[in-house]
């Protein structure tokens, strides 16, 4: 038995002494890869916080296990001295009890430090009118949860310190009181189901917008693939034409169908520009893996899937030169982002979202480019060559 304890220990110090030879050698390789200055001072980049791989997180938690268990046996050295020598022992409930109470007051104090420092990286103001409702019923349930959270934490450490064991004092076992079943059990359920139906009226209320105060939506399409995104506005009969993953290919990279006549004026488009107070459908699809549209001023987030179109409606309230004075930044602008890590670059697939005046975005798409440019012209008469000669190859056969 002794025997395989030897062994034990020593497979422990060979896995502790490997994560600390590898954490070393990564701190070595990244203090040897950082410059320490630049031409204009330190590096400050280079001090900032870096992911140091999965060995150096390990290590450090081993390294605080190894701490722990040392201060144990030391603890547990000093008790059975103290009782060779007939001495008072340390009282452990005294002891979990001090922990109990430092450990509240260190946890508050970081909750304190979270909402103040962390509390300000929370979204933008709401840019949207369904963003408003959003952002009250997120603040609703961030109360709730905040009154809960602190009500139940101090109640746990405190009681644990004030009602500790003792000689004087036991425990009352308590195996069963419906009464304190019924409390917890109803009471949250209310409140759940309170936060549900509100959330479900929301965004049933946002989803089934129709046309917005009388208005017609205006109808863009927005199509992800690796790695960007591409614009489908309509012409003048605001109307997009159908597509077809089928006719993909060449210039006809969104597979627009041009059976179809609605097809025929549709635009194409660098920059999604849409006009402010007027509804916006996003007609949103994928060509290859999962992207996701995602705008956060505008509290607009849904998935593209490939071979499942989707769409989200959503009215704009504050123009882009708006949102720059209130920020007082004048190279602010609104970003479509991909929110799903769809491949190695994610992090690239951004597009530029304008909101504009109502004459403004009149002016500017006057000015965009057709899809059907001469390039897929060209592809679209060569396309139909092709299939009347084989029709008539068919018909000379027979």
């Amino acid at each position: 038995m002794g025997f395989n304890k030897l062994i034990n220990y020593k497979k422990l110090i060979s896995l502790f002494a490997v994560f600390a030879l590898l954490g070393t050698n990564m701190l070595m390789a990244q203090d040897a890869a950082t410059p320490a200055t630049t031409a204009s001072g330190p590096d400050v980049a280079g001090k900032s916080s870096v992911w140091l791989g999965v060995g150096y997180y390990v290590l450090l938690f081993l390294v605080l296990c190894f701490v722990v268990a040392i201060i144990g046996k030391i603890l547990r050295v000093y008790e059975l001295t103290q009782q060779m020598q007939k001495k008072k022992t340390l009282n452990w409930n005294n002891v979990m009890g001090t922990i109990c109470i430092i450990f509240l007051v260190a946890g508050l104090g970081g909750a304190y430090w979270s909402l103040t420092e962390q509390g300000s990286m929370t979204l933008p103001e709401a840019a949207s009118l369904h963003g408003v409702k959003i952002d009250n019923m997120f603040l609703t349930t961030t109360i709730l949860t905040l009154i809960v959270f602190f009500i139940t934490q101090i109640l746990l450490f405190s009681f644990a310190f004030i009602y500790k064991g003792s000689d004087k004092r036991r425990a009352y076992f308590l195996p069963h009181n419906n009464t304190i079943e019924k409390v917890w059990t109803i009471a949250p359920a209310i409140v759940l189901t309170i936060l549900v139906v509100f959330g479900f009226f929301t965004w049933q209320e946002i989803t089934n917008i129709t046309d917005g105060k009388g208005q017609s939506s205006i109808d863009i399409e927005v199509t992800g693939h690796q790695f960007a995104w591409e614009l489908r506005y309509p012409g003048k009969d605001h109307k997009l034409g159908a597509h077809s993953y089928k006719l993909i290919g060449g210039a006809n990279k969104l597979g627009v169908d041009f059976k179809d006549k609605a097809s025929f004026d549709d635009q194409t488009a660098d920059t999604l520009v849409i006009p402010v107070n007027k509804p916006v459908r996003l007609n949103i699809e994928a060509q290859d893996v999962i992207h996701s549209v995602y705008m956060p001023h505008f509290r607009v987030q849904l998935n593209a899937v490939p071979g499942l179109p989707t769409y989200f409606r959503f009215t704009p309230t504050i123009t882009t030169n708006q949102m720059r004075t209130k920020l007082d930044d004048p190279k602010f602008e609104y970003l479509l982002y991909c929110n799903k890590i769809c491949g190695g670059g994610h992090y690239n697939m951004q597009k530029v979202v304008r909101v504009v005046s109502e004459s403004e975005y009149n002016e500017w798409i006057a000015k965009q480019k057709p899809y059907l440019s001469d390039a897929l012209k060209g592809e679209l008469k060569l396309a139909a060559e092709k299939k009347n000669t084989l029709n008539n190859r068919l018909a000379l056969n027979n």
